[in-house]
């Protein structure tokens, strides 16, 4: 696996440096688009729609239209006075119960490493999730678009569940409902027999996507026996990264301090300067420079045209 991020949980005044991982993987079969007579890749151009232009992807801002058809164009400047999570941290909101937050909300799951040469920290908080048989509820920004997320443990790791904001959810209004008859007794009793005699512990791993294999032997069956309808394809990479921790002890009895409205603002100001930093590590974001234009090199043909002439001048 290949970590797509890395930050700190903030758990209070305790920092728990870790790298995310994407839980799962879609093992469904992708295909592209390609010209029927010859395999080719069809491919597709940004074109302008007022100029005709084919325009550089570095050209390209972001617009909204609204209901009465007004465009509205933002660029990379205007996102960035935004307010937003901090882009390298996952803080901790609230603990909740866990049997509080509908299944319905959950979206995108991830795997947390800890990414310090001592783990500790990570597995505190983790075993405090468990005994405690509570969820945190955090911010996570991701891709320029911070999200609440489920933070919860599973065999002693955790794992972090992005949560759709509750106006994401539709509401199920259906009419049909309204005026139905409670089921008798006699009814229930049947269902749940059935049910009984139907009922097992839930494993995976017995059932399969049967879609799937009959579609890849399809596939491997076509790549075997060759043809004019097959043809020849390429791939990509990427890379890795490193982060510390405190003393847990004393940090986590200065966020409880802080927590209950003990805790002393002056002695958050004197640590804040001994530090450095502010208590979310918070830096600048980094501007982007501009890219220097290549100087064109000069064409063999140009550079024998420019002999010839001077060649001229002399005699």
């Amino acid at each position: 696996m290949r970590s797509i991020w890395k930050g700190a949980i903030a758990f209070g005044l305790v920092n728990v440096p870790v790298k995310v991982y994407s839980a799962t993987e879609s093992h469904d079969i992708r295909f592209h688009q390609v010209h029927a007579a010859d395999g080719g890749r069809i491919k597709y151009q940004r074109v302008c729609s007022e100029c005709g232009e084919i325009i550089p992807f570095q050209d390209i801002d972001k617009a909204y239209e609204s209901d009465e058809g007004v465009r509205v164009v933002l660029t990379d400047d205007d996102f960035e006075k935004l307010p937003a999570a901090e882009k390298h941290e996952i803080p901790v909101l609230q603990f909740v119960p866990t049997e509080q937050i509908d299944p319905i909300l959950f979206e995108k799951t991830y795997y947390l490493e800890p990414d310090s040469a001592s783990p500790k920290a990570y597995a505190l908080l983790a075993a405090t999730l468990e005994r405690s048989d509570r969820t945190a509820l955090v911010h996570f920004t991701l891709r320029q678009r911070t999200r609440l997320a489920a933070l919860r443990t599973t065999d002693g790791v955790l794992v972090l569940q992005a949560l759709l904001w509750p106006d994401e959810v539709r509401a199920a209004e259906f009419g049909a409902l309204d005026d139905v008859a409670a089921p008798t007794d006699k009814e229930l009793a049947m269902a749940e027999t059935l049910v009984e005699s139907m009922s097992d512990d839930f494993d995976p791993t017995e059932f399969t996507d049967e879609y799937q294999l009959e579609l890849r032997a399809l596939l491997d069956d076509a790549i075997e026996r060759g043809g004019e309808k097959v043809f020849q394809v390429a791939e990509a990479s990427t890379e890795g990264e490193d982060a510390e921790v405190l003393d847990l002890v004393a940090a986590l009895q200065r966020s409880v301090k802080a927590a209950g409205g003990k805790q002393d603002t002056d002695e958050q100001d004197t640590d804040t300067k001994k530090s450095g930093t502010t208590k979310t590590g918070r830096k600048a974001p980094a501007r982007k420079t501009a890219a220097k234009k290549a100087t064109p090199k000069k064409t063999q043909a140009s550079e024998s045209t420019a002999k010839k002439s001077t060649g001229r001048k002399r005699a």
